[in-house]
């Protein structure tokens, strides 16, 4: 007998437990993480440790957010089983969310272990983890669009500047290919110029060429230009050739780059001379210009730097005279390279760097030292910067689009470097409405009203006011749903799709209805399977609703009746609808309800019904589904 009695005892917590889950199931699937949640921990104490409810936990807790319990559930379900790469994905990023980057590392490696092609970890290295998402995601409230620009060859093009609807550019293409760089098996780089001219976001070239100048390119590098304002002195950079223009090398058979400087002089850059900060046994190269063209920056690798290269900067005297270089600093460089500086006319730094974090090689940053010494530089971040080495930034002063270029060695290009140009808009809209009563129209408060994105996680949350408003920033080309939800009301929700347009003002009204109507909670229909009165998972959710007026309304009294239809025999009916309308006052106790707060709940089978599908009358399924009802009586409120 005890035995019987303990495998009863079993099937019945089992039986709880499975219909718990399955609830839990329900409020998950409609967004309702808190509650799911709440079930889910529930099943789990009852002794559901299954990997479904360990995930959905933390699903539960990923998707609001809250990523130590998110961490906390994932944490559980790794050490009991091999979870999928999705959930797996979603713990280390709720580890990375709390500093625990080196337990990230570990699971990030066995993440790709089993999904080795998955592009959100592309390029990872264990140096770059704890910002890697941080430096992907830089970019994404605005609509980038990085081009591969028509006039990039097969060869290297790179260090795009443009000046007077002329694009200048260093390339390999060279005419006579004959004599090859050893470095890169390349022709060696000469300067070219397109014409180039915008309309509506497109850039339309001319025929690329040999930049306008008799004696600027040699039969050796030239490369990286910058332009004064007026458009009448280049500065560039050279291989170091002596006056016969043949390479000029050190004691040790190294040849170094040098910065020239030449002079427009009737369409043509003629009058080229050395800048006096160059020398033999050191590279100078990569010039740019302070905004008031007073001030030239470089890269150099000589004696005394912080690193590989570092970038330096000089005043521009008169009489083709500079001030003794100095060293930007560790604000600036570091033990690794810098290399192609530019300044925008707002004097933001532009530059490349191998030494600070980053998404793989050279990256381009951004700093405000100029205005600020002790300003801290920052990465751009993707899609400005890839796994590659990504360099030699150029914003054109003059493009009210705010279109910049870059040059960069990530795959997909034509050649070894490839010019893209990068152009950006801040694309957001607005989706708003009010939150109404469906009978009355007035607007609701304390409604609690969900952003939820595509993949059902809650962006936002917020709680309308006594007008009954919401109001949520969203991006460009995205679904949205919007989840309203009021204690004692239906619940409704929206979906949104949102174009392409910047400032668009979505505008949704929701209507909710009201649970208490009259002297009834109305809630949809409750379903028994046939011959059943076990509450299914279906009822149950909507029995919360009960359960949650219940519990707002502290001295309530309610009344259940249950009714059938006519088919079957009457004694049966009644039987079975009184037995549906205690197991539905059953549940509601279970949910924490004092036995005091339902009178009764009483089945009446198929004495009251609605129409005139009584005994043998014939009548369609919806007709006798209309019979087929519980009714909620308010006694006392």
């Amino acid at each position: 007998m005890k035995t019987k009695f303990l495998i009863l005892l079993l099937v019945f917590v089992v039986g709880i437990t499975f219909a718990q889950k399955k609830l839990a199931d329900k409020f998950y699937s409609n967004y309702g993480y808190v509650k799911a949640s709440e079930l889910y921990e529930n099943a789990f104490k009852d002794g559901d440790k299954s990997e479904e409810v360990l995930t959905r936990l933390g699903d539960c807790y990923y998707n609001n957010s809250n990523s130590e319990k998110a961490a906390f559930w994932y944490g559980k379900a790794t050490d009991k089983y091999k979870i999928d790469s999705e959930h797996l994905y979603k713990y280390i990023q709720s580890l990375k969310s709390l500093g625990k980057y080196t337990e990230a590392d570990v699971w990030t490696k066995k993440f790709l272990e089993i999904q080795n092609s998955d592009s959100r970890f592309k390029d990872y290295s264990s140096d770059n983890l704890v910002k890697y998402e941080e430096l992907n995601s830089e970019n994404e409230d605005l609509a980038i669009t990085i081009e591969n620009l028509p006039i990039n060859s097969k060869f290297s093009d790179f260090g795009a500047l443009v000046k007077n609807n002329e694009l200048y550019f260093a390339s390999t293409r060279g005419i006579d290919d004959s004599k090859e760089y050893g470095w890169n098996n390349e022709p060696f780089l000469d300067l070219y110029q397109v014409s180039v001219k915008e309309n509506e976001l497109k850039l339309d070239f001319g025929p690329s060429d040999l930049i306008k100048a008799s004696k600027v390119n040699s039969d050796y590098h030239e490369a990286t230009v910058a332009i004064t304002n007026d458009g009448k002195t280049m500065y560039f950079t050279r291989d170091n050739v002596n006056r016969k223009n043949k390479l000029d090398f050190d004691k040790k058979g190294t040849t170094h780059l040098k910065i020239y400087k030449a002079t427009l002089l009737d369409g043509s850059w003629e009058n080229i001379k050395e800048l006096s900060i160059n020398d033999d046994i050191f590279s100078t190269g990569h010039p740019a210009l302070s905004p008031d063209n007073k001030k030239l920056y470089f890269v150099s690798d000589r004696d005394g730097g912080l690193g590989q290269t570092d970038i330096y900067e000089v005043n521009i005297l008169d009489n083709d005279k500079f001030s003794n270089p100095i060293n930007l600093g560790p604000k600036i460089n570091t033990e690794g390279r810098e290399m192609f500086p530019f300044v925008s006319k707002d004097s933001t730094f532009y530059y490349s760097s191998d030494g600070r974090l980053n998404l793989g090689l050279l990256d381009i940053f951004k700093s405000n030292f100029i205005k600020d010494t002790i300003a801290e530089p920052k990465n751009l971040g993707a899609p400005y910067n890839s796994g590659y080495d990504d360099f030699a930034f150029f914003i054109d002063p003059t493009n009210t689009n705010k279109r910049s270029f870059l040059s960069s060695n990530r795959p997909g290009g034509k050649g070894n470097d490839d010019i893209y140009t990068a152009y950006s808009k801040i694309c957001v809209q607005t989706i708003k409405g009010i939150i109404r009563d469906k009978k009355g129209d007035l607007p609701l408060s304390n409604v609690h009203v969900k952003l939820i994105d595509a993949t059902g996680k809650i962006i936002e949350e917020i709680v309308t006011t006594e007008n009954g408003s919401y109001e949520f920033g969203v991006k460009c080309e995205k679904e949205y749903t919007v989840f309203a939800k009021l204690i004692a009301y239906t619940e409704d929700r929206v979906k949104v799709n949102t174009d392409d347009i910047n400032g668009t003002v979505i505008e949704k009204d929701i209507y909710l209805e009201s649970l208490i109507q009259g002297n009834q909670i109305v809630i949809k229909p409750i379903y028994f399977d046939f011959n059943k009165w076990d509450i299914r998972t279906d009822a149950q959710y909507e029995l919360e609703n009960i359960v949650d007026v219940l519990r707002i309304h502290p001295t309530m009294v309610i009344k259940i009746e249950a009714h059938t239809d006519s088919r079957g025999k009457d004694e049966y009916n009644m039987r079975l609808s009184d037995k549906r309308a205690k197991s539905t006052r059953d549940y509601i106790f279970s949910r924490g309800i004092a036995e005091n707060r339902i009178e009764s709940a009483i089945g009446y089978g198929e004495s009251q019904l609605l129409n005139k599908c009584s005994n043998g009358v014939r009548c369609t399924e919806a007709e006798h589904q209309s019979n087929r009802r519980s009714y909620f009586y308010i006694l006392k409120k």
